[in-house]
């Protein structure tokens, strides 16, 4: 058992990332492995089919209805961000933005934050650097803010369910973390986001299709189910052999974030049988790690797809910012 479940986490981890026909139906592949690994952990059983069924709805609401509203109101949204300009230094603009978008992200979800974040950023006008340092900022943001709660993104979704925990959970132990990073993100974008000349202003992609709304939402289920399944299958797993890892190695270890989603690394690493310190351990390394290369989040790559910033581009900010938070955090939390 122990090997077949090891096969597939190989599988899962390096697949996504070397083989693009997987990483364009991530959804689909992560189910098809999720069942795999319930069924070689000996979990795969009626109750866990119902909780893969359920238990991906919250969020997928969420992401419809959001979405939905985020498109009713776009012409408003763009209008009032040109006013903004008016009266807001830009600076403190910036710093707004950013902190913000990292605040309302558990609620309107990482996805709809990241539309925003794209949206607002072409009326800003700004030059390339400026445009790309703003935006990485701001995914940091969004993907720490969106983990308060498991409507925000799907590694939160697949937190609280797998420790079966409440809709706070996850804001009593990362809370404070995650607001301080969200500030100082929102700082260091007043600091390093230099504003355009006064008279530039872009223009913010077109409003995306109803179709494209609906798409999304059911590859959040299918994300979501199949991240349940793999979940409990790599339960026996992670008895085995991650219980009793120091939550500073487990903290290091998820600095493959960068390059690997943080919901499946969630989904393969997170026991109820773990301490919290462990658990929080596991939630900041993946956090902070997820902003420093493209393919570590979801607002990553939405952000950087719609504003075509390549993943070099990304990764001479990105990388810097992160190796230096997840110093900072080390030190401060976690050793």
């Amino acid at each position: 058992m122990t090997t077949g479940l090891l096969i597939i986490l190989l599988l899962v981890l390096v697949l996504p990332f070397a083989v693009k026909p997987i990483e364009r139906q991530l959804e689909l592949f992560l189910l098809v492995m999720g069942i795999a690994a319930a069924i070689t952990g000996g979990m795969m059983n009626r109750e866990l089919l119902g909780q893969a069924f359920s238990d991906p709805l919250p969020i997928t609401l969420t992401v419809l209805g959001a979405g939905i509203v985020f498109r009713l109101f776009y012409r408003q949204l763009t209008g009032g961000i040109r006013w903004l300009r008016k009266v807001v230094p830009d600076r403190l603009l910036y710093a707004l933005l950013v902190i913000l978008l990292g605040l309302v992200s558990s609620v309107i979800t990482a996805i709809i934050a990241a539309l925003v974040l794209v949206t607002v950023t072409g009326t800003l006008g700004l030059a390339r650097r400026s445009e790309i340092r703003l935006v990485i900022l701001a995914c940091y943001s969004i993907g720490l803010g969106a983990a308060l709660t498991p409507i925000g993104e799907p590694l939160s979704t697949i937190t609280v369910q797998k420790l079966n925990a409440e809709f706070s959970f996850l804001f009593n132990l990362i809370g404070l973390d995650v607001l301080t990073a969200i500030l100082m993100f929102g700082i260091l974008a007043a600091v390093w986001v230099d504003p355009p000349e006064k008279e530039a202003g872009g223009t913010p992609p077109p409003p995306e299709p109803v179709t494209s709304i609906f798409t999304r939402s059911f590859k959040v289920y299918l994300f979501i189910m199949a991240l349940t399944m793999l979940g409990a299958g790599f339960e026996p797993l992670i008895r085995e052999h991650l219980t009793d890892v120091a939550p500073g190695t487990l903290y290091w270890m998820n600095m493959l974030s960068a390059v690997l989603d943080n919901a499946t690394l969630a989904a393969a690493e997170i026991s109820p049988l773990m301490q919290f310190d462990a658990i929080r351990a596991i939630l900041l390394g993946l956090l902070i790690s997820g902003g420093m290369l493209i393919p570590g989040n979801i607002p990553n790559i939405i952000s950087a797809g719609k504003l075509r910033i390549s993943s070099g581009e990304w990764a001479a900010f990105g990388v810097p910012v992160g190796l230096v938070a997840l110093v900072v955090y080390y030190i401060i939390g976690i050793w």
